[in-house]
């Protein structure tokens, strides 16, 4: 489970074949249009002098705060799959020895202020954690990628092509 980072368990939620590329890395995202949004984003907050990414062990945490754990997203497009990256960081964190909570902030153009969550790691969603971290790694084991299966969002994705054509 120590390699599973915050990237592979949010592509686990949001698709199958998407998380086992990336585990394995095979890497088609440096021609994302959103991967590079996500980049700037967090280049113009090192600009601003907000340079608030954390590394830990394999995981990089974009704020913490004296009660925070603060994960930016830059919408509100897949929200179970940040749950979990989220919950997989407080995770992390509480085997460090640091108890916090967690705080989603979705930056969207369209929206005069952004929409933020909250999460707790608490004993059940812990428990549904490590379950989800071990499905996770019997399917980044597997010796083949799972068969792709087309959704709306994929026309999006940097394994698009891969996949698909």
């Amino acid at each position: 489970m120590s390699q599973i980072t915050g990237t592979i368990i949010n592509y686990y939620f949001h698709c199958l074949t998407q998380c086992w590329l990336h585990a394995n890395r095979i890497n088609l995202e440096d021609n994302s249009e959103d991967v590079r949004i996500g980049r700037i984003l967090h280049e113009i907050n090192e600009e601003k002098g907000k340079k608030t990414e954390i590394s830990i062990d394999n995981i990089k945490i974009d704020k913490i705060t004296r009660d925070y754990l603060v994960e930016v997203k830059k919408s509100d497009s897949d929200p179970e799959a940040v749950k979990w990256q989220v919950l997989l960081y407080l995770y992390k964190l509480k085997q460090k020895g640091v108890m916090k909570k967690g705080k989603i902030e979705y930056i969207e153009k369209k929206r005069q202020s952004k929409k933020v969550e909250y999460i707790e790691l608490d004993e059940v969603n812990e428990k549904e954690l490590l379950s989800v971290l071990s499905q996770i790694e019997e399917l980044i084991n597997t010796p083949i990628p799972p068969k792709p299966i087309y959704e709306n969002h994929c026309k999006r994705c940097a394994y698009y092509e891969y996949c698909f054509i």
